[in-house]
């Protein structure tokens, strides 16, 4: 991964999100208390959210810059965002919420076929069935398998595992890695849980207030905040 963020500034309210970083591993930790602007960030990369000043660029190219008026539209930014409610579809199946995701891929780009990504995320057996008859779990493999699907350069988690039980997160972490190795997709990871940090993640940054006022690897940041 190469991703750069350069004097990005975004004030909302009384709260001003101020980050000039470059992000390069293969998985990133994302931390910090409520309020610290963890899902801001995420949003921005995204194309969810327009800063008020600085560029982010990624991959050597180019996603918003403020000074030449450049914001690439979400849709062309090659990332897959699972956000904390999923935001999967009810109304349609497994497969339609999938599907969903290759719509949003043109051929080219097209790395990733459904049946081997619905193999890898384990939930082929669940093609057929109603988003809303899935178990937490399963939900959340259905979203990482559509957000895979779009084929992305980037995949950015807010607190997917936030909901779920030891057995469940154990079991995401090693798709999770299985993400990393197989497809080749880097992550952005944002969670409140330091266990998710240490056993996932190869360099953690923490966020405060806006700020980020430390980065490292999992052993050093979380030992030193103990």
């Amino acid at each position: 991964m190469n991703l750069r963020l350069q004097n990005i500034r975004l004030r909302v309210g009384t709260f001003a999100l101020e980050i000039d970083a470059a992000f390069d591993h293969p998985i990133t930790g994302i931390f910090g208390p409520s309020g610290a602007g963890k899902t801001s960030l995420l949003d921005l990369i995204a194309g969810l959210r327009q800063p008020d000043a600085g560029a982010i660029v990624l991959e050597n190219e180019v996603l918003f810059d403020a000074n030449n008026g450049c914001d690439l539209p979400p849709r062309f930014r090659r990332i897959g965002y699972v956000p904390q409610d999923l935001a999967l579809f009810p109304h349609l199946s497994v497969r339609g919420n999938l599907r969903y995701g290759q719509r949003r891929v043109s051929a080219k780009n097209g790395a990733f076929t459904l049946e081997h990504v619905a193999e890898a995320m384990e939930i082929s057996p669940l093609l057929e069935r109603n988003v809303t008859n899935l178990s937490g779990g399963e939900q959340q493999r259905v979203a990482f398998a559509r957000a895979l699907l779009s084929s992305p350069r980037l995949l950015l988690l807010d607190e997917p595992m936030s909901s779920l039980d030891l057995k469940l997160k154990t079991r995401l972490i090693v798709l999770l890695h299985r993400i990393r190795e197989e497809f080749r997709v880097p992550l952005l990871y944002v969670t409140h849980d330091a266990q998710e940090l240490r056993t996932l993640c190869d360099e953690v940054c923490v966020l405060e207030k806006g700020r980020l006022v430390g980065r490292g690897s999992p052993a050093v940041i979380l030992d030193r905040d103990r």
